[in-house]
């Protein structure tokens, strides 16, 4: 392998992936040929928990917005460095409003929290040995997770190499530019392109959002 998995930390070798995608795709061929190399990289996860909390705290707001929520909430518990699942079932919805947090969103952590308290939300351990749809089922049975927050996680968190999220607006207007095509590619023509990505289909998402920045 090229590019080692120790220092990638990824579970999959980016230049035999890249090489993959070059010979399947020739559209795509030419994409990575622009882009250049597969630099994305799994942020460091320790909680399945804390993960999610994050990732419910930043949907539909701005990066900026989102931290400073976050931040709010972290404080709420110092000084643990964040909380614990037990910790935000006994916070009063009020104070977690207080910190920022919508109705929605304060519903959707105390439903992560319980549901992680029960089993049905895994722990890292554990879901380093489910498959990705495996991961799905059980994620979006929380309040508030969808299948995009969870693809997200499996590609940025838990860097699982074949996950194409065919609802992602990035993804589908990078296809639709590689294409030269004007309008966007629906989820089941998305999916039945890509089968010729499999099993890096995460690689290819990467560079169809590359297109944008190019």
């Amino acid at each position: 392998m090229g590019i080692t998995m120790a220092v990638t930390g990824l579970a999959y070798d980016p230049e035999v992936a890249c090489r993959h995608l070059t010979s399947a795709d020739p559209r795509l061929a030419e994409l990575i040929a622009r882009a250049g190399a597969f630099t994305m990289r799994p942020e460091p996860t320790q909680s399945l928990f804390a993960a999610l909390v994050e990732a419910i705290v930043y949907q539909q707001l701005s990066g900026k917005a989102a931290e400073t929520i976050l931040g709010r909430v972290v404080a709420l518990y110092r000084p643990r460095r964040f909380p614990r699942p037990v910790d935000i079932l006994e916070t009063p919805v009020q104070r977690l409003r207080a910190a920022g947090l919508s109705a929605a969103k304060a519903a959707a952590v105390k439903d992560l929290a319980a549901r992680t308290l029960d089993g049905t939300v895994p722990t890292m351990a554990r879901v380093r040995r489910m498959s990705d749809d495996e991961i799905i089922e059980r994620l979006t049975a929380v309040r508030g997770i969808g299948p995009w927050t969870v693809e997200m996680l499996l590609i940025f968190r838990l860097a699982r190499p074949d996950v194409l999220p065919t609802t992602d607006y990035g993804v589908r207007k990078g296809f639709a530019l590689v294409r030269g095509a004007r309008q966007l590619p629906s989820p089941k023509e998305l999916l039945a392109h890509g089968e010729r990505w499999r099993p890096y289909r995460t690689v290819a998402s990467w560079y169809l959002w590359r297109v944008l920045d190019l």
